[in-house]
């Protein structure tokens, strides 16, 4: 008998064997900052051996369930990023409490799941990975438990995760009954020969379920509460982990199972994408305007941000697909940092009320200018990231580089540009109160040197991609043509 290639899928399995290690180093040592560390070494091996796999061009299928390809490679190293970034916010986040070994295992079994689903191309695989995500998630939203705020938005979250998880298995168990099997490519094969009433059920509960995960509207109402109860880099991982996690499993499940079939139901289910899109970044960004938590405000430009990502379900094009990873990518830095600054301010007890930064230009001017930046490029200013990756995503509803111009989804690109003026607003609000309010002190403050790292990492990032994209979406090109190849 032949032993399956287990090195395909070592990241995942570094990550997860650091999981399960962690817990003992604590037990062992103590040292909460040891075992930090420890939880970022092992996410740096898993992102050193899979940076090898991309050198070497490795490639396969393990069991049937899981494949090693451009897509999977990227999304994995994009999930292995986002670990490290919210373990580097969290080395002097968690020093104030307690059951450090089992925060980090949680996070990093978190992240192995994210991965998992990156490399699916299976209905189990993709549910085994969601559900690792989502379950380790409701534990580290409780960890203060001793915090009203955390022990609500954790109820919140397990009750709707609940709901979102009881949704999407249904409508995993009706797309296999009508199609009798769970490999993806096979799926699309048998929708395309037979589409039923029943599968119409399956696409509602599937929409519905992982909706959840990606707070599209109307299954949005947990995100702020949750994002807003939760600590600052464990509401970071939800915003750019989590959520990322959710839009991967839609992406295969509906380009690669429905798109690809070119079934009857196609074209219906790309308006009403499209619907649920301009709902979705329209609801966000307005409901934005009235915030005064910080937190708060950023969960609804991270819901803005999802209905913009739904434009690509809408389009269904390759070039939509390109501009979809693209944007993921600047997103990971953009609001990820956003949320690390709220994260080191909170650790620094000023606060996560919009009337908390007022002054902040005065007291840390790095961190007044990288938050500066950080909500311009989710605005989408030029020369930032988010610029050109909203211009690629929002230029393929026009149609792909070197076709005729496609009329059919132009309504939505105009409501996205109106969306994205419409942020700019409240971004800007935050600005004010950084630049031109008068804080109530004007003593300098001192940010650990973590989350400099972790800022600094994201800052790079922006101005990079945002200057010279074009690796950026090399990268992207090749990890859309394996997805819809």
């Amino acid at each position: 008998m032949t032993l399956p290639d287990f090195t395909l899928i070592a990241p995942q399995l570094i990550v997860l064997l650091a999981a399960v290690l962690v817990p003992g180093l604590y037990f062992l040592t103590k040292n909460d900052k040891l075992v930090g560390m420890a939880s970022i070494a092992a996410v740096v091996a898993a992102g050193l051996y899979l940076g090898w796999m991309i050198l070497e061009g490795v490639e396969g299928s393990f069991l049937g369930v899981y494949a090693v390809d451009a897509f999977s490679l990227l999304l994995t190293g994009l999930f292995l990023m986002v670990a490290l970034l919210v373990l580097l916010a969290s080395l002097h986040t968690v020093e104030r409490d307690r059951h450090h070994g089992e925060y980090y295992a949680l996070l990093l079994a978190a992240t192995a799941g994210m991965m998992f689903v990156a490399c699916a191309q299976d209905l189990i695989g993709i549910f085994v990975g969601v559900e690792l995500t989502s379950i380790s998630s409701y534990a580290l939203v409780a960890f203060r438990k001793n915090d009203p705020r955390a022990a609500e938005a954790a109820v919140k979250y397990l009750v709707i995760g609940g709901l979102s998880t009881a949704l999407t298995l249904y409508g995993f168990s009706l797309l296999y009954g009508v199609t009798q099997t769970t490999n993806l490519a096979e799926i699309a094969l048998a929708i395309g020969a037979a589409p039923s009433a029943a599968l119409y059920v399956s696409m509602a509960l599937l929409i519905a379920g992982l909706g959840f995960k990606i707070t599209t509207v109307p299954f949005h109402m947990w995100a702020p509460d949750v994002y807003e109860g939760a600590t600052a880099p464990v509401a970071t991982f939800l915003a750019i982990g989590s959520k990322k996690m959710g839009f991967v499993a839609l992406f295969k499940i509906f380009l690669i199972g429905f798109i690809a079939a070119q079934a009857t139901v196609v074209s219906d289910m790309q308006y009403l994408f499209a619907i649920l899109a301009a709902i979705t970044m329209t609801v966000g960004n307005v409901v934005a305007l009235s915030q005064t938590n910080m937190k708060r405000l950023l969960a609804y430009s991270s819901i803005a941000q999802a209905g913009y990502l739904m434009m690509v379900l809408a389009i269904a094009t390759e070039y939509a697909v390109i501009g979809g990873l693209f944007h993921m990518i600047t997103h990971v830095f953009m609001k990820g940092g956003a949320f690390i600054i709220v994260a080191a301010l909170c650790y620094l007890s000023m606060g996560d009320k919009l009337s908390d930064y007022k002054g902040l230009a005065k007291r840390a001017p790095i961190l007044a200018f990288s938050m500066l930046i950080f909500l311009f490029a989710l605005a989408g200013v030029p020369p930032l990231a988010g610029f050109v990756s909203k211009f690629v995503l929002f230029s393929s509803a026009v149609g792909s580089p070197g076709v005729e111009m496609a009329g059919q989804w132009i309504w939505l690109v105009f409501i996205a540009v109106i969306n994205s003026a419409i942020s700019l607003y409240y971004y800007a609000r935050v600005v004010k109160f950084m630049y031109v309010d008068e804080g109530e002190s004007d003593e300098r403050i001192k940010v650990p040197m973590s989350f400099m790292a972790a800022i600094m990492i994201c800052l790079v990032a922006v101005f990079a991609i945002g200057l010279y994209p074009e690796p950026v979406i090399k990268l992207c090109e090749a990890a859309a043509a394996a997805l819809l190849g």
